[in-house]
Formats: C-alpha cells, sequence, structure tokens
C-alpha cells in the first residue's frame, strides 16, 4: 500500500472519529508495529493523544475495513486495465470510492461473468438494433427489427430481434452504477418488509413466529432483533419475506422503478414509434433484473446491519458480566442442579482450590431431601463455607428451595445463596482445559467447580470458557461468526487487562488473554512457575523460553506481582517507567514504601516537573494515580440482591409488588430481571425510565442490581411484565410501546404485539 492511500486512509479515519489525523497516524503506526489496543490505551498516550480503548478499537475496525476497500480498489483498477477498457473517467470514479458497494457496482460491467442472454444476443449482432432504438425512439422497432433478423445467427424472426435487444438494454440498464444507487436509496427510504406464513409447517414451528405472520414495516425502521426474527423464520421456511413499496406506489404506472430507469437513460412517452417498446425494456429491467436484485442487497444490508447490532448488544452484555463484582477470597460451595442424575456439588477454598466433591439426590426419583441437607450443612462446616453459588438450569428452583432450608435449619453456618448462570459450565467440563486441571475427576462434577469459582472470581473463571458459549447473545448463532468472535475476543482482552492478572496464580486460559501473550507462552509461564516458583520480580519474565523484549514490553505493565521484590510489581505502572518513580524518590529522598498508598503525599507532587521527552504528563498523571492505590481493581463491590421471603415462583406473584432483581441480560428492546422466581421477567425500553431510552444499555448492564413493579403476570405463557418506573399503573398495556404510525393509509405497517411478542423474540434470544 502506497503512502498516499495510507493517508487517504488516516485522513478519513480521523474525520469519522473527530480527532487529529496525527493521533490516527500515531496508532497505526503502533498498531502496524504489533502493539495491542490495550497497551496503546494505557502506556501510550502522549503517542495517540489520549485515544481511548474503545477509540483504538473503532479505529483497528476500521482501518481492517478500509484496507480491504484499497485492495479490492487495487484488483478492480487491474482486471480493467487488463481488459483494456480503462478509461481516465472510470479511473477517477472508482478511486472517488468510498464503499465496497459502490466499487461492486462501478465494476459490474466489466466483471467477468457466465455468458448472459445479453452477451448471446450481441454475438448475434443485435447490438446496433438496441442502441438505434435507444437513441432514436422515432425508429420503428417492427421495421428496424426486420433488417436482423438472420437463421444463421438463430435470430429467425422480428420477435426475437426484438427479445435479445431487449436484453441487451437490460443488462446496459442495470449494470449502471449511478441509477443503481438511485435505486437502491429509495427503495431503502420507501421500501416495506412484509411477511407472511408459509402454509404446511407444524404448529410448534409455526407458533414461535406467530407475531410475524402479517407482519409490515418500513425496512430502514425494521429493529435488529425483529429482522433477524425474519431472517431466521424465513431460513426455516416457516415465513415468506418480501420487499416492496407502499400499495398505492406499488400500482402506480409507471412503476417508480420503472420511471428512475427510463429518467436515467432520457425515455419519454411522447406517442412515438419506439417508445413503448423502451418502456417495456424498463419494466422488463425492474422487475426481471433490478428488483429481485436490489431486493436481495438491501435484505443482505439489513442482515449485516442487525447482526452487528446484535454482535454489539453480546459484547457489552458479556463485557458486564465479565467485569462483574467478584465474591473475592471466601469458601465457596458450588451447586449443578439435577434430577435423576442428582444436585453435583464441589466446594473451594478461598484461592478456588478444589476441597471436596459430592453428589446429592434431594429431588425426584430418590426424594432424600434431609440425606442431602445433612451432607451440605457438614460440608459448609467442614470447610468454612460462607457462600452457595446455585447453578440456573434444569432443577435450580428445587435446589434453591433446598439451601434456603438449609440456611434456615443452621443459622449458625452464616450461609449466603446466590443463582448464578450455569452457561457454558457443561462447556468447560467437556474442555481439555477442565481434563488437565481436574483429569481424575468426573465430567460431570468439573460444572461444579466452574458454578463454585465464577462466584470467586467472574473474570478468571469465564476466560476458560469460548465467549460465544456464556449465553448473553442475542441471535448469536445466526450471526456472523468470524465478526463474532472478533468481536468477543476484544472485550475479552479488554477486561482482562483492564483488572491485570495475578502472575504467580493466573491459569494460563486469563494468561494467554493478557496483552502481547498468547496460548503458547501462557504454557511456558506456568511451564516456567511450577519449575521454579513464584515470580519474585516481573524481569524474571524475560527467563521464560520464547518471551522476547517486545512481547515483555506488551504484558508487563497488566502483570501482578503480589509480594515481590519490587512493591511497584504489584502496581499498573509499567516497567519501563519506573525511572519516573525513582526521580519522585529523589526528590522526597523517600523510600518508595513511604510513597506508596499516602495520599497526602502524593498530593502535594506537581506532575509537571518529572515530565521528560519519554514520558509525559498523561502518563506521569496515572503513576500518581495508581501509587495511590497500587493494582486497584476496577470491578464494583460485590452485592447480592435481596429477593423478597415468599415470592418463590410464578403463582407468588401479584401485580403492583415492587420488588429487588438482578439483570440477567440486555437487548435492543429490554432486559430481563431475575426476580428470584425463576422464571426472568422483561422490562421494555419504554418501561425503563421516565426519560426517552434509545438503548437500554444506557442505563442497565448484566449484574446490575435494580427494583421493578410487576405489571402482569402471564402464568400460561411463563411471562412477567415489569416496569422500573415505580409509579406504573399495574397494567400491562402501560409498559407495551406505542405502535408507530402508519406511513400510508394504503398500506398500514403492521407489527407484532409489543408485550407478548417482545418476550417472545428475547426467550428465544436466552436459548
Amino acid at each position: 500500500m502506497t503512502d498516499n492511500i495510507t493517508f487517504a486512509l488516516i485522513q478519513r479515519i480521523a474525520t469519522e472519529l473527530a480527532v487529529a489525523p496525527q493521533q490516527i497516524a500515531a496508532a497505526v503506526q503502533l498498531l502496524d508495529g504489533g502493539a495491542t489496543v490495550p497497551f496503546i490505551a494505557r502506556y501510550r498516550k502522549e503517542a495517540t493523544g489520549n485515544l481511548d480503548d474503545a477509540q483504538l478499537r473503532t479505529l483497528d475496525t476500521r482501518l481492517l475495513y478500509l484496507r480491504e476497500l484499497e485492495a479490492r480498489r487495487a484488483t478492480i483498477l487491474n482486471s480493467i486495465e487488463e481488459q483494456g477498457k480503462l478509461t481516465d473517467t472510470l479511473r477517477q470514479a472508482i478511486n472517488a470510492a468510498e464503499s465496497k458497494q459502490l466499487l461492486e457496482d462501478l465494476y459490474l460491467p466489466y466483471k467477468p461473468k457466465r455468458r448472459t442472454r445479453a452477451q448471446i444476443a450481441r454475438e448475434a449482432g443485435l447490438e446496433p438494433l438496441a442502441q438505434a432504438l435507444l437513441a432514436d425512439p422515432t425508429l420503428d422497432p417492427q421495421l428496424e427489427a426486420e433488417r436482423f433478423v438472420n437463421a444463421e445467427q438463430k435470430v429467425p424472426d422480428t420477435k426475437t430481434a426484438l427479445d435479445g435487444a431487449r436484453d441487451i438494454l437490460t443488462e446496459q440498464f442495470a449494470e449502471t452504477a449511478e441509477l443503481l444507487s438511485q435505486l437502491r436509496d429509495y427503495l431503502w427510504r420507501q421500501g416495506i418488509v412484509s411477511a407472511t406464513v408459509v402454509e404446511g409447517n407444524t404448529q410448534d414451528e409455526a407458533e414461535k413466529f406467530r407475531d410475524y405472520y402479517n407482519y409490515a414495516q418500513s425496512i430502514h425502521k425494521v429493529p435488529s432483533h425483529r429482522a433477524l426474527a425474519l431472517f431466521r423464520g424465513r431460513s426455516t421456511g416457516v415465513l415468506q419475506i418480501k420487499l416492496a413499496l407502499d400499495e398505492a406506489l406499488e400500482t402506480q404506472t409507471p412503476h417508480p422503478g420503472e420511471a428512475m430507469i427510463a429518467a436515467q437513460f432520457g425515455i419519454e412517452q411522447r406517442q412515438r414509434a419506439a417508445d413503448v417498446w423502451l418502456a417495456s425494456v424498463c419494466r422488463w429491467c425492474w422487475r426481471v433484473k433490478v428488483q429481485p436484485q436490489l431486493e436481495n442487497e438491501l435484505f443482505t444490508r439489513l442482515r449485516e446491519q442487525a447482526e452487528q447490532d446484535a454482535i454489539e448488544v453480546f459484547a457489552r452484555n458479556l463485557k458486564a458480566l465479565l467485569l462483574a463484582a467478584p465474591a473475592g477470597p471466601q469458601a465457596v460451595i458450588g451447586l449443578d442442579p439435577g434430577l435423576r442424575t442428582g444436585v453435583k456439588v464441589a466446594v473451594v477454598d478461598r484461592t478456588g482450590k478444589l476441597l471436596a466433591t459430592d453428589t446429592i439426590y434431594p429431588h425426584e426419583p430418590r426424594r432424600d431431601w434431609d440425606g442431602a441437607l445433612a451432607k451440605l450443612a457438614r460440608l459448609a462446616q467442614a470447610t468454612q463455607a460462607s457462600l452457595v453459588s446455585i447453578g440456573n438450569g434444569t432443577a435450580s428452583r428445587e435446589t434453591d428451595k433446598l439451601v434456603t432450608e438449609l440456611m434456615q435449619r443452621h443459622p449458625a453456618l452464616k450461609l449466603q445463596k446466590l443463582v448464578v448462570s450455569e452457561a457454558g459450565a457443561s462447556v468447560y467440563s467437556a474442555s481439555e482445559f477442565a481434563a488437565n486441571e481436574f483429569p481424575e475427576l468426573d465430567v460431570s462434577l468439573r460444572g461444579a467447580v466452574s458454578i463454585a469459582r465464577r462466584l470467586q472470581d467472574p473474570l478468571a473463571e469465564l476466560v476458560k470458557i469460548d465467549a460465544k458459549a456464556i449465553g448473553v447473545g442475542q441471535y448469536q448463532h445466526d450471526v456472523n461468526q468470524r465478526e463474532l468472535a472478533r468481536s468477543l475476543d476484544a472485550v475479552v482482552e479488554d477486561c482482562v487487562n483492564a483488572v491485570g492478572v495475578d502472575l504467580n496464580t493466573a491459569s494460563t486460559a486469563l494468561l494467554a488473554r493478557v496483552s502481547g501473550l498468547n496460548s503458547t507462552l501462557a504454557r511456558n509461564i506456568v511451564d516456567y512457575r511450577d519449575l521454579n516458583g513464584p515470580f519474585a520480580a516481573r524481569t524474571a519474565l524475560k527467563q521464560v523460553p520464547r518471551l522476547g523484549e517486545k512481547t515483555f514490553e506488551q504484558a508487563a505493565g497488566f502483570l501482578r506481582i503480589n509480594g515481590g521484590e519490587n512493591p511497584l510489581d504489584q502496581s499498573a505502572v509499567h516497567p519501563e517507567a519506573y525511572p519516573v518513580i525513582e526521580r519522585i524518590l529523589a526528590k522526597l529522598g523517600q523510600p518508595i514504601t513511604a510513597l506508596i498508598g499516602k495520599r497526602e503525599i502524593l498530593a502535594k507532587l506537581t506532575p509537571n516537573e518529572f515530565v521528560d521527552e519519554r514520558f509525559g504528563l498523561p502518563t506521569v498523571r496515572d503513576i500518581l494515580v495508581e501509587l495511590e492505590k497500587p493494582g486497584r481493581d476496577p470491578r464494583p463491590e460485590f452485592k447480592t440482591a435481596k429477593f423478597q421471603e415468599g415470592i418463590e415462583k410464578l403463582g407468588d406473584l401479584a401485580p403492583g409488588m415492587v420488588l429487588e432483581g438482578v439483570v440477567t441480560n440486555v437487548a435492543a428492546f429490554g432486559a430481563f430481571i431475575d426476580i428470584g422466581v425463576h422464571q426472568d421477567g422483561l422490562v421494555h425500553v419504554s418501561a425503563m425510565s421516565n426519560r426517552f431510552i434509545k438503548d437500554p444499555h444506557e442505563i442497565l448492564k448484566v449484574g446490575q442490581i435494580v427494583r421493578v413493579k410487576v405489571l402482569e403476570v402471564d402464568a400460561k405463557r411463563q411471562r412477567i411484565g415489569l416496569t422500573m418506573r415505580l409509579s406504573d399503573e399495574s397494567q400491562s398495556a402501560k409498559s407495551a410501546p406505542q405502535a408507530e404510525a402508519p406511513r400510508n393509509p394504503q398500506r398500514r405497517e403492521r407489527k407484532p404485539e409489543p408485550s407478548g411478542a417482545m418476550a417472545a423474540a428475547f426467550a428465544k434470544l436466552k436459548r
């Protein structure tokens, strides 16, 4: 890629992010040099002008897209040039194209393709006929066509000749970039997506998409969750979807699409000999070629936008889950509920080390309730466990009752209980990592260990699981898996490095997510640690096989050593910046121990005094903040929701109740809240605040504790309608969003019923 192209990319990204080009140029240089986003965001603030991790992630994504765009541009230019058809005007248009779609539009007439009807017509010598009729509509099509009848060229009559001329003009019209762009924009603004049910499906299959049986909405207004539901319905054969205009526009003569094609080529109805024939060509072009092509393109655009929204929802939810408050160093009993196979029990000590496992059978068919209580009481007493972590799968409600009774019978144990998501626990159980960690432990018991540990430190435990298996995504199996994996990997990397990692206790899974490291280096670090004992200093990392200076630079600042040789090694201060602290200590005439944690001393320092050519004001300020509280954890304090006693199942709920709950999932249309009845309730986005909320993520995140009021309870459909506006009346209508006004009286937009459909859509999301 040339310097000119790189400069153009930098200018464009700078404009999009509203920052200076030199900031983007510095970040691009660092990224190209192998630096990670967390490293650049934290330790290269002077170079990038304080670009944060979110801006850097956007930059990284856009840089990839624009580089792919430039590579495609070069390929297209080379292809057309090899055909000898690259004019200066065309080259200028291709160089000016700012999107992949426009590039492909310009390339369409020159793109190698299978033999088309238009090519066959050209080979039969019909190109002059087509161009003559287009250029001079006063010519009589029948008379002109007679001159091109040629049996040897397989043109036996005038109809065949005119059909061939029509095919040539149709291809010409349909491959005109400017026209395609106009029609595409028009359809995106005016088009309506409609869905109808396909007969012949089973009742269960059809019921899932009941809310979309007679659905219609402007394509540019279709929310992401509805778009993905429509496409899923189409892929399963339950729904048929199409794109058209309002009925009033659709029935116009000529059709707006035909009229735009005619206008582009100066075709008018002035009662000339070829006018009617040319109008029929425009009609054929629209209905046979352009409209189906644009429908596919715009459905692709809608799907890609919906997928991107879904990926962003997944990423935000995953971040909230990974950065959830850790319970910290407490012994925990993990329970993986089950009925016939029993409840799997695992107890871990305050460091996460496995102490004991067992299986209890309090439920059907054995119903050994008292025996299960006795076992749990003995384990809690023997291990001094203070928390019980209950997986939220099958038999979770019954197991929660068991633990409630355990706490009532044995108050001296001072136990606390929480129901946690067990998503991904089975994936962990069967993973190679779990097999290496617990080679002798039965697979069924490994899940209970994961359930216990994810309460102690959600981040450290969940990184062992493929992020896609954690289950906080919206239609996650329907989206682009490559883009999903890329986005989730970035989230995990950002979270791990935001918190920092204890070099002497971290698992290979956690170390592998540290800036600059990978699974091989993580394994090498753990092997070195096992062989040589705990690391005493960060610099000892350089002794690890295959860990060079560049890797050390990227990783060192995010690795912590508690109780090491240098107190600074337990902080987020990068070793490269230790000389700054040495200058501070020299000025104060104090040892490092007299400075760490001493807010009153640090507050008196003037950061500008310690700035030099390498370390600017942002780095010095970060150092002083870190010295005040080394290795601070950005995650919130551990709290548990207090579920109301006596409210344990759906039947215990009544409209008007105000309860405390925990956010379990957030989507574009609302959030699910666990209120302790083993069936999450839905707060629609319109019921979250008295002010307008465009995106639920503005005010809610997974794991957040909230107060909600019960609006309605639908026991038959297992639905709970909730509101965060505690003054709302207990009527389901109050939580429903206002229906969108119809665009045209002839063709009203039809949407799913707000309450039930939203809940149904989100119920599918949580599977």
